[in-house]
């Protein structure tokens, strides 16, 4: 391992509660600002760096070869893919479960 490998896994790692918290409108300070579209925005950059140190190390046979990568690249496209959808699903409806049968 060198320092190159050292970021691509800190910035990859980094993504991840960043788009969450984002998606999920969670308040956390980021990289670019306090909210969520600032939390989203640093996600994005956090992995096209992670993204873009990557294959300039190991450039794109390198995707295969590396199962760590995917697997963290794996996690966080899913997120990407699927938080909005989580988050109404999940986060919305349980809100409005709990507030009907309050009321």
């Amino acid at each position: 391992m060198d320092i190159i490998d050292f970021f691509i896994g800190l910035t990859l790692v980094n993504a991840l509660p960043h788009w969450v918290l984002g998606i999920w409108k969670g308040r956390m300070f980021s990289g670019l600002g306090f909210g969520n579209r600032a939390n989203i925005g640093y996600a994005i950059i956090n992995f096209g760096i992670s993204l873009g140190l990557f294959l300039y190390k190991y450039g794109v046979s390198g995707i295969s070869e590396q199962g760590m990568f995917v697997g963290g690249a794996f996690v966080g496209v899913m997120y990407f893919i699927l938080g909005s959808w989580l988050y109404r699903k999940l986060h919305v409806a349980y809100w409005a479960k709990r507030n009907s049968s309050a009321a």
